[in-house]
């Protein structure tokens, strides 16, 4: 059964568009990993300043050997190095999405979820 991540990142809206930036940037840090099924980045647009952060994993144990790599390491020490405090996937990795001079996000919270059903479109 496949296991959904939502990281819930709180963005003042003058750090949206940098936001976005990292995330641009951020691509194949995470599509190689065992178990990875899906990652979107959803903008808000109802007046919130709340992004999130959907992946979606074969497991949850996929979902933690990702977070015990030498990748998801490697990508938050660069973060780091670049004076952030964190990128983030709820587990105890500081606030924000940090690749960049800081953080982007002023808070993140990980929503977890197992998808009992799904259905693809109809062609």
């Amino acid at each position: 059964m496949s296991v959904v991540k939502i990281n819930v990142l709180t963005v003042p809206a003058a750090m949206r568009e940098e936001l976005e930036r990292r995330f641009a940037g951020r691509a194949g840090m995470v599509e190689s990993a065992d178990g990875f099924e899906w990652f979107e980045l959803l903008r808000p647009v109802d007046g919130t300043e709340r992004y999130l952060v959907y992946t979606r994993w074969r497991s949850e144990e996929d979902f933690q050997a990702w977070q015990q790599s030498q990748e998801f390491a490697r990508g938050h020490a660069r973060a780091a190095g670049e004076g952030a405090q964190g990128h983030g996937h709820g587990q105890g990795h500081g606030q924000g999405h940090g690749h960049g001079q800081g953080p982007a996000a002023s808070g993140s919270e990980l929503w977890t979820f197992e998808v009992v059903e799904s259905a693809p479109p109809k062609a």
